[in-house]
């Protein structure tokens, strides 16, 4: 399967050295955020094979769904501005937000933006997609709707690209990491990852911290995903979700929800290393990440690389949380 060529790759690894020396343990870090700055983070790898498939499908428009903040969106639309298309965001809300982050980033976009409440989201988002691709028809023209995430099939391609990247970085480096870390929210990133480690033997242990939900479902999800991906490069692959390692411990308060322990972590790294996380995804899985490595569950792991997979834009709305 092909892919348009829109990020910034490959993305570049460095240790963090001050936290490496604060912990005990070799970190590293890929800088997946920094794949662009209008499509910055980990969906531009997943949409490059999804908007190439959206065009050999003779669609000019982009439907996806996600929450008020949501950086796929954002890159979304972003891409899909990039490409000449049109996009369509269904974005979940309780009330009517402040246009702010990535929410201010889509209306500069141009994108189309529809609501629906968290039950309708959870309940029926691909139904109402399903709806605004009809309308989008009826009007003749033709919709292309990428799944919450870009979690799906063509996706996943992205981060079997971005594993294969990391051999190469290896060896450049002349380093190997044994345990790769990245945050989990759909499922699609790690899938990638999964499938790569696995159908090149490379032996690493892969890490998905959750942001929300639990591990049964991620292990689902990420399984489904992985069959769907594998089908479409025609690859034979046993896929065996007990293999998939999810950690939930570190959900917190919930998705997009924040303790005043999190927002203080994401300080402390940004004052030790000059690097900034996000509190929806990889502030909580960076979190997790030192918390296991100071539980002493992290003892065969000598060289760890942590995917930093974007969000700076979602900060901006939280700022008024920070203390200082």
């Amino acid at each position: 399967m092909k892919k348009i060529h829109l990020a910034n790759l490959p993305t570049k690894v460095y240790k963090l050295e001050r936290l490496s020396k604060k912990v005990g343990k070799n970190i590293f870090i890929k800088r997946d955020d920094q794949t662009g700055s209008e499509i910055s983070g980990n969906k531009i790898r997943k949409l490059e094979y999804a908007l190439k498939d959206a065009i050999d499908k003779g669609c000019d428009t982009i439907i996806t769904c996600g929450g008020i903040q949501s950086n796929h969106c954002r890159a979304t639309s972003a891409a899909a501005t990039m490409l000449g298309l049109k996009s369509i965001l269904l974005l979940r809300i309780s009330t009517y937000p402040k246009v702010e982050g990535n929410f201010f980033l889509d209306k500069l976009f141009g994108a189309q933006i529809e609501y629906c409440t968290p039950d309708e989201y959870r309940n029926s988002r691909n139904e109402i997609m399903e709806k605004i691709a009809s309308d989008v028809a009826s009007k003749g023209g033709k919709a292309y709707i990428v799944p919450e995430g870009a979690s799906f099939g063509p996706g996943a391609l992205g981060y079997i690209d971005c594993m294969k990247e990391i051999v190469k970085q290896e060896n450049e480096l002349n380093i190997e990491f044994d345990t790769i870390v990245c945050a989990v929210g759909s499922g699609g990133t790690y899938a990638g990852l999964y499938i790569e480690n696995k159908r090149g033997n490379l032996k690493k242990r892969v890490i998905g911290m959750a942001v929300c939900d639990d591990t049964l479902y991620f292990q689902n999800a990420v399984e489904q995903i992985s069959h769907d991906a594998i089908k479409l490069i025609d690859l034979k692959l046993d896929i065996d979700k007990s293999e998939v390692e999810i950690n939930d411990k570190y959900v917190g308060i919930g998705y997009a929800l924040s303790t005043e322990e999190e927002l203080k972590f994401i300080a402390d790294l940004a004052a030790l290393e000059a690097l900034v996380l996000d509190p929806v995804y990889t502030g909580k899985a960076m979190k997790g990440l030192i918390a296991e490595i100071e539980n002493g569950n992290l003892k065969d792991s000598d060289n760890i690389l942590f995917i930093h997979t974007g969000g700076l834009f979602g900060l901006f709305p939280k700022q008024q949380d920070f203390e200082f």
